[in-house]
């Protein structure tokens, strides 16, 4: 049997009232707690550079690459609560002489520790990526463990795989943690990570999951969670990808996030400004529901990156780029944005800055659809305070009514309606409330009976 669902967190009047008067949304500042994970922080608000460097195979990836889109966050995204930059793959060139990763000294010349000092002096937090095993190059390179005359060869199984990628960069060899400097190993990369100033971790091809199936990673994620807390330094643990929910013990034992579906950029677009597409974003609507029990208070389902950012190249209409919004938000995932920051649009912004939206999501409480038998559909979720956030979405390719009944929610006649995209109350409803929406369009509205 899976886990109880969490419970307990900020309830979204509180967390609303606070936005509301702050101008601003938490800011993941939760220390690390027993297990290594943060204990009671929200789902982070941040940006990543996978969507926009992908398919220059990370050349664009720079520190100065990296430094502009810190300066945008800074000035336009962080008083909302948007604080970690995030380095994708493409950062790395080379292992050191310990076999662990080190930056590539041309395109950050003053290494990861400097990017850090760099991010940090804005008020933000630096994220880092990294796979699982133990890189095949740093197993032919066959130097030791970090502290000890421990050779690499001497950890590893050759014969198994590390992480769950397939093609030849990134391929890894199975740590055996049976084996003498095999902890040592994973500790010694924590706290290197750990002196850089690293405050995130993005650990991608971990397994049971997508890719090679057959690679089980799960003692992996087990040992970096306990190296991580002996650093003493708060450092987020977000697992990617397509996670197995069969597996979701570990995951909510050692993680503070896991990627429930698999990438959202539109990999053969043929527009190739565009970061995504709808039938990518779709996906989630499936699979959201089965993972939203064990989203809580240190660990969340996370939807992948937000697409949003970059006007028409992000490959979605605006009504689709605000039901993406609303689907993360309600989902209570982490919002990482996929966009260049330099050429962030004006709407755009106004999407992902939206206070009363950003609470749903900072707020914890998940939504879940009432029934996905049509493309028309209400999901819905009960706060601590009595209200209810709902959502309408029609996920049609024609416009279609959508209605939620008071009686699906056992709340009172004549509740009250407030629309959290425009920020108005909306009036007293008898029974019900509907609204035609268009393809893919969606509203988010807070429904409060008369005793609440």
């Amino acid at each position: 049997m899976y886990p109880h669902p969490k419970s307990i967190f900020l309830t979204a009047s509180m967390l609303l009232g606070a936005l509301l008067a702050t101008g601003a949304s938490a800011q993941n500042t939760s220390p690390i707690a027993d297990g290594g994970k943060a204990a009671s922080g929200p789902p982070l608000l941040g940006w990543s550079s996978w969507s926009n460097t992908w398919n220059t195979h990370g050349k664009k990836l720079s520190a100065d690459y990296v430094k502009a889109q810190a300066d945008v966050m800074a000035a336009k995204l962080k008083p909302s609560g948007y604080v970690y930059i995030n380095l994708d793959d493409g950062w790395s060139k080379g292992f050191d002489e310990h076999g662990r990763l080190q930056a590539d000294p041309q395109r950050f010349p003053g290494g990861i520790a400097a990017l850090a000092a760099y991010v940090h002096g804005k008020g933000l937090k630096l994220g880092i990526y990294l796979t699982p095993g133990l890189r095949v190059e740093a197993w032919q390179g066959n130097g030791t463990v970090a502290g000890t005359n421990i050779s690499l060869q001497a950890i590893a199984d050759p014969g198994q795989a590390g992480n769950t990628q397939k093609n030849t960069p990134g391929k890894a060899y199975h740590i055996d943690f049976t084996k003498p400097g095999a902890k040592e190993y994973i500790q010694s990369y924590a706290d290197l990570l750990a002196s850089w100033g690293v405050d995130y971790i993005k650990m991608d091809f971990v397994g049971p999951g997508g890719g090679n199936t057959k690679a089980d990673t799960r003692e992996d994620i087990r040992q970096w969670q306990a190296a991580l807390k002996k650093t003493g330094r708060p450092i987020w643990l977000e697992l990617s990808n397509s996670l197995s929910i069969g597996n979701i013990d570990v995951w909510e034992a050692s993680a503070n996030g896991w990627r429930i579906e698999g990438d959202v950029e539109a990999y053969n677009r043929a527009n190739s400004l565009q970061l995504t597409h709808w039938a990518k974003v779709a996906l989630r609507f499936n699979d959201a529901p089965k993972w939203a029990a064990f989203a809580g208070p240190g660990g969340w389902n996370d939807l992948d990156s937000v697409e949003i950012g970059n006007g028409d190249n992000d490959g979605l209409t605006p009504d689709e780029r605000q039901s993406v919004m609303t689907l993360w938000a309600i989902s209570c995932s982490p919002i990482i944005l996929g966009a260049d920051l330099t050429k962030l649009d004006d709407g755009d912004l106004k999407l992902l800055t939206n206070p009363e939206v950003l609470a749903v999501d900072q707020a914890g409480h998940v939504a879940t659809p009432l029934d996905q038998k049509s493309p028309q559909q209400v999901w819905r979720v009960k706060n601590p305070d009595g209200s209810y956030t709902v959502a309408l979405f029609n996920l049609d390719a024609a416009a279609g009514k959508v209605e939620i009944k008071w009686s699906d929610l056992g709340t009172a006649a004549n509740a009250s309606v407030r629309d959290l995209w425009t920020r108005q109350d909306l009036g007293k409803f008898a029974e019900s409330y509907s609204a035609t929406l268009a393809p893919h369009a969606c509203q988010l509205i807070q429904v409060r009976h008369p005793a609440g």
